[in-house]
């Protein structure tokens, strides 16, 4: 059997159960109250996925994943687990890492442009109502229309400004541009780059086939996000992370059922993702989620209730991990029974009572067959990773930071010019113009001539400063789309 085929060992009951890499695309699910052993299940999953030579993009949002990139062997608990389960072979060992922030200070920076998330994300991060995103994809389609580059936030600025200026003449075209949504998308701006959401938005952007790499030996990268600070900002965080999920569906090719995912991306605090989601948005990361699997792409959710998920999103979630849940109240007793309902029956095994009586790393576990139809649940024990579980120290972090080939690409920024400095341009040029207006009166008739000359030069340059700009490459993916399209360019 080759190695692309052999079964990744994720659990142990009377026999060992597997995750089979042809059905690793089919999604999956880690779900399970705070405490029960979610964290070390990710690990685990990880780890088996970089062994076989298939990246992973997951989110650090404890901390406490650091410790990846060195063998384990610390903790007497994991040592425990091992004599345990027999695993008679097990050997500590670290794997390849790639880290990533996009604040850029434990990892490589993040950053995606302004055009590129578009304003169906944008708005909401911004927490927008239905106004006054129509105001700011209204600011999108003026951009568009005049070839204006949304980069960075300060593009963005400038051109909310420039639209609130214009509104009289802009509403001939476009419609009615309301001031106060103007203000109020100005306002959201500004708490956000409080956050220090700024240093995400420019360039370079993150070119994704940067996350699908293996190493000399042929395991594949594990990318982790540091998300401890970017969780303050529940939506940022879960906005980013639906950016990358869509950017990957629009950019890979198809590959219909490959012998293994190309990818493997982790969704830790999945919920975040659909609360409070407007319609729209709803649908599109149903469409992607329903869709990415053909890209070779396996998308995992963590959660602590599966019923945080959309039913259409959870009915796609073919391998199952669900760890203990709680029932305090009538409303947690009627989660438990409807995730026990979740799974494929075993004679005699009361799902639902089993679910609150798991242990810490206990689990009751359902996969995909090589049929692609699910396993009966089992109740078994989640394998003990192999990586060290201590978080790396800034002194080891930054060491593999620096040892990336990636080192020095992304912690340089660019910025070319963009609708900030055009529309600055156009500032100026209008300020002369009203300075020679003014100078023109206050010379003798016999001069205005060449001064009336000079204006209609001015002018004509001003317009030109927007109209040449038309035909630059605007790309906007699947989610960032203004009506849904794919890349426009």
């Amino acid at each position: 059997m080759n190695k692309e085929a052999v079964p990744m060992v994720i659990a142990k009951a009377k026999a060992e159960i597997a995750i089979l890499p042809k059905m690793a695309n089919r999604h999956g699910l880690i779900a399970g109250a705070t405490g029960t052993g979610k964290t070390v299940t990710l690990r685990t999953m990880a780890e088996q996925f970089s062994s076989i030579g298939v990246p992973v993009f997951m989110a650090d949002v404890k901390g406490d994943l650091s410790g990846l990139p060195f063998p384990g062997g610390e903790n007497a608990r994991v040592s425990e687990r091992i004599r345990e389960l027999g695993l008679e072979d097990f050997q500590f060992q670290g794997f390849p890492v790639m880290f990533w922030d996009v604040f850029g200070k434990q990892g490589h920076p993040v950053r995606a442009t302004i055009s590129e998330m578009g304003p169906l994300l944008l708005s909401r991060i911004l927490s927008l109502n239905d106004i006054q995103t129509g105001v700011l994809t209204l600011v999108f389609k003026v951009a568009d229309d005049n070839g204006l580059l949304l980069l960075d936030l300060k593009d963005l600025r400038s051109m909310i400004q420039f639209v609130g200026e214009q509104a009289p003449q802009l509403q001939k075209q476009y419609g009615n541009i309301s001031a106060a949504s103007i203000g109020a998308i100005q306002r959201g701006l500004l708490n956000l780059e409080q956050q220090g959401a700024s240093s995400f938005f420019g360039e370079p952007a993150l070119n994704l086939n940067d996350l699908i790499q293996t190493d000399v030996n042929g395991k594949g990268f594990i990318n982790i996000l540091a998300a401890d600070r970017l969780m303050q900002s529940p939506k940022l965080y879960a906005t980013f992370l639906l950016w990358m999920l869509a950017e990957l569906f629009e950019q890979l090719p198809e590959t219909g059922d490959p012998e293994k995912p190309k990818l493997v991306f982790f969704f830790d605090e999945a919920h975040l993702l659909f609360d409070d989601a407007p319609r729209a948005l709803a649908d599109k990361i149903e469409q992607v989620v329903r869709l990415i699997r053909s890209k070779g792409v396996g998308v995992y959710f963590i959660t602590q209730n599966p019923l945080d998920l959309p039913e259409t999103v959870l009915g796609q979630l073919g391998n199952r991990v669900q760890h203990a849940l709680r029932a305090f109240t009538p409303r947690d007793q009627k989660t438990v029974k409807a995730a026990a309902e979740t799974f494929r029956a075993q004679k005699g095994l009361d799902v639902a009572a089993v679910i609150m009586e798991l242990e810490v790393g206990e689990a009751l576990i359902s996969v995909l067959d090589k049929k692609g139809a699910p396993t009966v649940v089992e109740r078994a024990y989640i394998c003990p990773p192999h990586s060290r579980l201590t978080p790396l120290t800034s002194d080891e972090r930054g060491r593999i930071i620096k040892a990336s080939v990636l080192f020095g690409h992304y912690e340089k920024t660019v910025d070319r010019e963009s609708a900030y400095e055009i529309l600055k341009e156009k500032t100026a040029k209008q300020e002369q113009e009203t300075a020679a207006v003014a100078a023109e009166k206050q010379r003798p008739a016999a001069g205005r001539g060449q001064a009336g000359d000079f204006l209609a030069a001015a002018a004509k340059s001003a317009a030109h400063a927007i109209g040449s700009q038309v035909g630059r490459q605007i790309i906007r993916g699947v989610l960032g789309s203004l009506f849904g399209g794919g890349k426009k360019r």
